[in-house]
């Protein structure tokens, strides 16, 4: 036995207070009755006068309220299998961890900010499926597609710019690895989310991108940093600035949002550029547009449930209050007393 909405037993402590009022309004009345003289002689010449069943009333009425909330708790016991069905699409978020994501014209920096917009998709889901891609000049799966978003979450935490050992940055490597990940069999529920600046030193996205159109993937990028550049920071072993990124000129590099890229990239797929912005309203708008995707039924789940039994303690509520209803507060005199 159980009950689902525990928390509505603070209720008693109304219901408690009810009585506990009732019982001294019923006391109060007998000490003011008793103030008009001896309060026995009192009662014999007005025998229809009841305290005892006033209290009776009281009772009955605080015991009904104490079952209808158990009623409210919803009272449960014994249980049953069920087949929770889940409806969804599968999701890929890939994460440009490469050097250049350290630019700080996003506060900290470009790639926590990343990861921030990636929380916020883990936490807006239900009942999709999510994984999780850490890419630079190579790309690999940080967590296969999974309903675990717990886990997606702790996994999340340990992305960084260590991830990748191969550094640059590889838009393409990004989409084949999706493409991997994906269920080859079907070709629509799927869509790719890539976190990035754009930066696409590789090349070959367009073309990787059409090849995922061709398998039924949507593609919506979030272009994260500043089109006019930054210059990217080098840090020491404490996470200290100590200079920023030069080539081999001794020019410092400037890195740059390349939202021209990314435009490109979605529009094949059908998808949409979106600016990452401290708001986040880019995900508003990109869960919209899933929202009204075609889902797909995902694996089912069997759980047990618990069988709803608050209809008895409301039945017998109901009860109580008709029985208190049909008490009198009075009773009848004694035949051949006088009550002139």
């Amino acid at each position: 036995m159980r009950f689902a909405e525990p928390i509505n037993f603070y209720l008693l402590i109304a219901v408690l207070a009810l009585g506990l009022f009732m019982l001294w309004a019923i006391a109060r009345k007998k000490r003011l009755l008793g103030r008009f003289g001896d309060l026995p002689l009192l009662l014999r010449t007005a025998p229809y006068i009841s305290f005892a069943r006033q209290r009776t009333k009281a009772l009955l009425l605080v015991i009904a309220l104490a079952l209808a909330v158990s009623a409210v708790a919803r009272l449960q016991f014994g249980t049953h299998l069920e087949l929770l069905k889940r409806e969804g699409i599968d999701m890929i978020v890939a994460l440009d961890v490469s050097n250049s994501m350290l630019a700080q014209d996003m506060k900290p920096n470009r790639l926590e900010k990343a990861k921030q917009e990636l929380r916020s998709i883990i936490d807006r889901l239900q009942g999709d499926r999510i994984g999780l891609i850490a890419f630079a000049g190579e790309a690999f799966i940080q967590c296969p597609l999974t309903l675990d978003y717990g886990a997606a979450r702790i996994l999340l935490t340990a992305m960084d710019n260590t991830s990748v050992s191969v550094q640059g940055t590889s838009i393409a490597s990004a989409i084949t690895e999706a493409e991997k990940a994906f269920d080859q069999r079907e070709k629509k529920h799927k869509v790719l989310v890539l976190l990035t600046d754009g930066e696409d030193l590789a090349g070959g996205a367009e073309k990787a991108a059409e090849e995922a159109r061709n398998d039924g993937i949507k593609i919506y990028t979030i272009g994260i940093g500043n089109p006019a550049g930054e210059p990217i920071p080098m840090l020491d072993q404490s996470g200290n600035r100590v200079g920023f990124k030069k080539d081999e000129s001794g020019q410092v590099i400037v890195s740059k949002l390349d939202e021209e890229t990314l435009q490109k990239i979605s529009l094949v797929t059908g998808g949409k550029y979106y600016n990452a912005s401290a708001g986040e309203m880019e995900l508003d708008k990109i869960f919209d547009e899933i929202g009204r995707m075609e889902k797909k039924e995902l694996e089912g789940t069997l759980v047990t449930k618990y069988d709803d039994r608050f209809q008895w303690p409301l039945l017998l509520a109901i009860f109580v209050i008709v029985l208190e209803f049909f008490v009198p507060e009075k009773k009848k005199p004694a035949p051949g007393v006088n009550n002139a």
